[in-house]
Order: structure tokens, then sequence, then C-alpha cells
């Protein structure tokens, strides 16, 4: 029973830390031609103003180490769009009754949520070629989101979620 209540607990900690990334880009595109870069004037990010203040400026800070420059004329300008979810459990616990004998059979089943349903968060990040118009990588992370959280947690989070979304930009070329 005790090894049952460990293995539940770390599986609520560990679902509740993840982000989900998916990442889509165009194959055919030299990701070494871009340098430069800026946001959309018009971009509405879904996010409360301190939250899209807090992504800005981690995601300047990740896209300056790794060798791009913010200018008012850039190689491809960036959208962020975001979304919240009400998400639901996805593990259940099955108690059962059942007898038989005799080619006679019976059973009773109860499927048991575990866990509550929490709110989610959808951010996409856009990055469209300013020459062309046209999208060229595409990355969608999911993540728990709380909104009481205090400030420090809300940053913490939005620079976690950068970090593993630009682990894989640029693509490697295969």
């Amino acid at each position: 029973m005790r090894f049952v209540f460990s293995l539940v607990l770390v599986f609520l900690a560990l679902s509740c830390t993840t982000v989900r990334v998916n990442y889509d880009y165009d194959k055919d595109i030299d990701f070494s031609s871009y340098a430069t870069y800026n946001y959309y004037s018009d971009m509405q990010t879904g996010l409360s103003q301190l939250d899209e203040k807090r992504l800005v400026r981690i995601l300047d800070s990740t896209l300056k180490t790794r060798g791009y420059r913010l200018t008012e004329e850039p190689d491809f300008f960036i959208n962020i769009l975001s979304s919240e979810f009400q998400s639901t459990p996805n593990s259940s616990v099955g108690v059962g009754i059942g007898g038989g004998g005799r080619n006679v059979g019976g059973g009773i089943s109860v499927g048991l949520p575990v866990g509550n349903p929490g709110i989610q968060r959808s951010i996409q990040f856009d990055f469209v070629d300013a020459q062309r118009d046209a999208l060229f990588w595409q990355a969608t992370a999911q993540s728990g989101y709380r909104e009481n959280a205090s400030p420090s947690v809300r940053e913490s989070n939005l620079r976690a979620l950068v970090k593993k979304v630009f682990s894989k930009f640029p693509p490697k070329a295969k």
C-alpha cells in the first residue's frame, strides 16, 4: 500500500510540471540566413500585460544568447498566441467486484478519476520570414497554469517553458 501511495505522489508531482512542446518547420529553409528579429506590432498574445512583458524579456534574452539581434528591419517576425483551457483528469482507478462459478458470472466496475482537472495554458510561437511573409518555424507548448501564482513563480514557469521550446531551435540539419 505504501508503494502505491508513493507511486501516485510521484506521478502527480511529475504531471504538474510537465511542459509538452510540438514543433513544425519548413525543412527547405536555411536557418543560418536569419540573424535579426522583431515582434509584430499588433501582436495580441492573450497573456496579461505583466506575463507578456516577462515572456518577451525571457525570449529576448534567449535569442540574444543564440546570436540573434532585435532590430527595426528584421529577417523574421515573431508572433505569440496563447490560450487557457480546462483539462480533464487523464487517469482513473478502476474498482471492481466480481464473482462466478459453475458457468455463471457477474461483475461491477467503477472508474474513479485521479486528480482534479486543472487549467492548462498553450503558448504558440510563430516565426515568419519578413521578406516572403511566410511561416518557417512554429512551436506550441502546453503546461499547467495557476492564476494565483506569485510573480516569481510565473517568471520561473515562463523561463522553463521558453527553455524547453527553444532547446530545439534552430532545428539541426539532417
